[in-house]
């Protein structure tokens, strides 16, 4: 109850300082879902592009092993040494691949949130190991959320694949007088049909959930009036402990006034209120200059010093 009190408090928004806190600790608003989408369209833009390059490479690496098939000795070292060349062939051939699906997912997570460094997340703690803590995040809001997420996800895709393939069937049967290349071209074309809804659905999905992690976010990182008071006292210092500095201050500087006082030359006042010390030295200074001033208390003390030194 007082937990969920304290969270019913928190309904200021965060401060500078705050999110460059949570900053550094690697708490940003980002969704994966932003970043999942932009893989895949990288992926299918580059097969759609590269695709033709790219088969061509593996065609040739089967017509390599196939012709290289009767040259090897069945023995661990050889199997050894072709599953090496094989895999140092193929990551070649996918290099390109790879490095376009990565570029494109820094550069989907840096338009989120910038350039972020934190060591924050990769930290060892305790907590993270702690299996009753990682019961209770198992069964959080969040893993809920991201459970419905997930499941809303894949009903979704199999709704699409589900309609898409519906929608064809009256086109099923006339197939069966097309030969084989015809066969493949119209799968091809379903395909693409297919992936093209999936994707136009993922990305409506990725920006409902950048959306949904801003909002939680910023619900997270929320304050309460004390918190900021506190945050206040730390960054500006304690006002009592401020008043009181600047009470000392204005104590020394009118004993320091004091002190000079009684080289007064001349004492200027009003009747009762007011008093000014004036010291005059016509060789030394263009204009009088003052030494004390007050009102009050101030300056009835100010005359007494003038009256004790004559």
């Amino acid at each position: 109850m007082a937990d969920q009190n304290k969270d019913q408090e928190k309904t200021e928004q965060a401060t500078p300082k705050r999110r460059e806190e949570a900053r550094k600790k690697g708490q940003v608003a980002k969704s994966q879902e932003v970043a999942s989408v932009a893989v895949l369209m990288s992926g299918l833009v580059f097969f759609y592009f590269a695709s033709t390059g790219t088969a061509d490479g593996l065609m040739r690496l089967m017509r390599w092993l196939f012709s290289q098939s009767g040259q090897f000795d069945i023995d661990f070292g050889s199997i050894q040494l072709l599953i090496s060349v094989v895999t140092t062939k193929v990551f070649y051939i996918l290099l390109p691949l790879f490095m376009t699906v990565l570029s494109i997912a820094m550069i989907a997570n840096f338009l989120q949130v910038g350039f972020v460094v934190s060591t924050e997340p990769i930290t060892p703690k305790f907590s993270k190991i702690d299996p009753i803590k990682g019961f209770q995040r198992l069964f959080s809001m969040r893993s809920f959320v991201e459970l419905v997420k997930n499941l809303f996800k894949i009903s979704l895709v199999a709704l699409i694949v589900y309609i898409t393939i519906k929608g064809e069937l009256g086109s099923i049967f006339p197939l069966m007088d097309q030969n084989a290349g015809g066969i493949l071209l119209y799968i091809g074309k379903v395909s693409l049909k297919i992936i093209f809804r999936v994707c136009l659905a993922l990305i409506i999905l990725a920006v409902l959930d950048y959306a949904y992690q801003k909002w939680e976010f910023e619900k997270n990182l929320k304050m309460s009036k004390q918190e900021i008071k506190d945050e206040n006292k730390q960054s500006e210092g304690d006002p009592l402990t401020k008043a009181r500095v600047k009470r000392l201050q204005r104590e020394m500087a009118r004993n320091r006034m004091m002190a000079n006082a009684h080289k007064a030359d001349v004492i200027i006042t009003n009747p009762t209120h007011l008093a000014l010390a004036l010291q005059y030295d016509q060789e030394k200074m263009s204009a009088p200059k003052v030494l004390a001033k007050g009102r009050g208390l101030v300056a009835e003390k100010i005359k007494e010093i003038a009256m004790e030194n004559g």
